[in-house]
């Protein structure tokens, strides 16, 4: 078994060198796709936030992978599913969520009290409240070590995947843009502040609030950087807390790392899945009752995706279709 599994790893790697060492010809028609779809990208962004520098690097990753080689044309093929997840995610700036149904401020911290309240110093704290009380700089460090593993490791793990089991790859990728489409609806449908906006503002509603790294101050405070406070000043949306997708996509990761006999890499996974959704109440970015919702969604994404490529023609046939597109 570790012999054909290395054999395995052998050729893998071998065809990813000759890949890369063979000179990529691509057709006219390849040059027009990619200038067509890079120039409605940047015109769509321009007229709905405005020119931003992030928008060229983005193009310009893009191309530079599509037409550096073989291998990393069939990379940024099968990965523009979480592309266009990110550029979905930038352009809810242009449609803020609380413009078309009313925030939940006050109605979801009496429910996650009401559910999951603390008794303290005679009086009844959320989760979240108790630990701005109680917090101590090893799990500020830790919290914040477990929140910057959100976006990174599922990529990493699609990486492997990618490389190791393409149908699993394409199942997780998939599955990983519907949870998303369920996490948008959501934030439409049911506009909810995270538990920072009440400690910070109490249950006023005020529009167009910026985005805040509620107990994560603490991480850049303690290291002296400015690396969370960074990354919400560009937050798409603040009253996006329900559901949270922090609880939803490493249990993604986790489901599928399983499925795919990663072993030892699975053990990291529901590690760094339970840091995520303690890190997310402990430093106020989410109630309790938020997690539950994106573990919902999650299990939602997984048995509706599923059951679309397993049971229906329309579904079997794009799983068919992605798999012969990177495997050109």
């Amino acid at each position: 078994m570790l012999q054909t599994e290395s054999k395995v790893r052998e050729k893998l790697i071998l065809n990813v060198r000759q890949d890369l060492n063979q000179p990529s010809l691509f057709s006219a028609k390849d040059i027009r796709f990619s200038l067509i779809v890079s120039s409605i990208y940047l015109l769509v962004s321009y007229f709905l936030l405005g020119f931003k520098g992030e928008q060229l690097v983005l193009v310009f990753l893009f191309n530079s992978l599509y037409f550096a080689s073989n291998t990393t044309r069939r990379l940024v093929t099968g990965f523009s599913i979480f592309i266009i997840y990110w550029i979905i995610f930038d352009y809810m700036k242009a449609f803020p969520n609380y413009r078309f149904n009313t925030v939940h401020i006050a109605s979801l911290y009496n429910l996650e009290k009401e559910f999951f309240g603390v008794h303290w110093n005679n009086s009844i704290l959320t989760p979240n409240e108790f630990f701005a009380l109680n917090h101590n700089t090893v799990l500020d460090i830790m919290t914040g070590v477990f929140y910057l593993c959100w976006i990174p490791v599922p990529l990493l793990f699609a990486g492997i995947i990618f490389f190791r089991n393409r149908k699993y790859f394409f199942f997780f990728s998939l599955t990983f843009f519907l949870v998303n489409l369920l996490g948008f609806i959501g934030y439409y449908a049911y506009p909810a502040a995270p538990p920072w906006y009440v400690a910070q503002h109490g249950f006023n509603f005020i529009a167009a609030t910026p985005g805040n790294t509620g107990g994560l101050a603490r991480f850049d405070s303690y290291f002296g950087i400015k690396l969370f406070e960074g990354m919400y000043s560009k937050s798409s949306n603040v009253f996006a807390a329900m559901p949270s997708m922090h609880a939803a996509f490493m249990l993604i990761v986790l489901y599928y790392g399983i499925k795919s006999g990663l072993k030892g890499w699975n053990f990291l996974f529901a590690i760094v899945t339970v840091g995520i959704w303690f890190s997310a109440i402990y430093t106020s970015h989410h109630y309790i009752l938020d997690i539950i919702a994106g573990i919902a969604c999650a299990f939602l994404a997984i048995f509706l995706l599923q059951r679309f490529v397993q049971r229906t023609r329309p579904g079997n046939k794009l799983m068919q279709n992605l798999l012969k597109l990177t495997s050109k």
